[in-house]
Formats: structure tokens, sequence, C-alpha cells
């Protein structure tokens, strides 16, 4: 509540403020304005700015693909559970090998 009386009392102060500087107050200072936007030095820190808020994205959007490599909904639903991700290993084990004889896995649990 306090928040709203803070917002209407800046409101009617600029409004009144607004008021008695009339239109020709607002017409010079809406001059100064255009005059300080167009200025070459205004320009180039805008720009140089722009750049920089760019990279600044770039760089957050690089990292936070590195902590989540996600790109889609496909891409996440396809990508193997922690169980299929053993099925896979042991099955590669034992195609190539190195799974003991008999095709028992000796760790102990069943597969």
């Amino acid at each position: 509540m306090r928040y709203r009386i803070t917002f209407a009392t800046g409101l009617a102060i600029g409004y009144v403020l607004g008021a008695r500087a009339g239109r020709a107050r607002y017409e010079q200072l809406a001059r100064v304005a255009r005059k300080v936007a167009d200025s070459p030095v205004v320009q180039e820190v805008a720009g140089l700015v722009g750049a920089q808020v760019s990279n600044a994205g770039r760089t957050v959007y690089d990292k936070a693909m590195d902590k989540m490599p996600v790109t889609s909904v496909r891409d996440f639903l396809a990508r193997p559970t922690d169980e299929e991700m053993d099925l896979v290993e042991w099955e590669t084990r034992g195609s190539n090998g190195t799974q003991p004889p008999g095709g028992r896995d000796t760790s102990g649990g069943e597969r």
C-alpha cells in the first residue's frame, strides 16, 4: 500500500510541476535532449555500451549452455537414463570380450 501512495504522490507532483512549466519549457527540454542524444560523443558511448552488453549477453548464454546443454525437449528426452547407460556399458563389455565367461556379471547384481 505504501508503494501505491508513493507512486500516486509522485504522479501528482509531476503533473503539477509539468502543468506549471507549460509547453515552452517542455519544448526547451526536448530540444536539449535531442541535441545531447545526437552528439557524436554520446553516440560513440552508446555504441560501446551496446557492444559490451551484447558481449556480456553472449557470455551469460554460453555459461548457461555449459551448465545445461539441453537445446530442446526432444534432445532431453532422447538422452539415455543412467540405467540405460549401465546396460549399454555392460553389453559393450560383453561384446569386447572383457566380460567373464558364461556371460554373467560378477559384481553381485543381477541384470
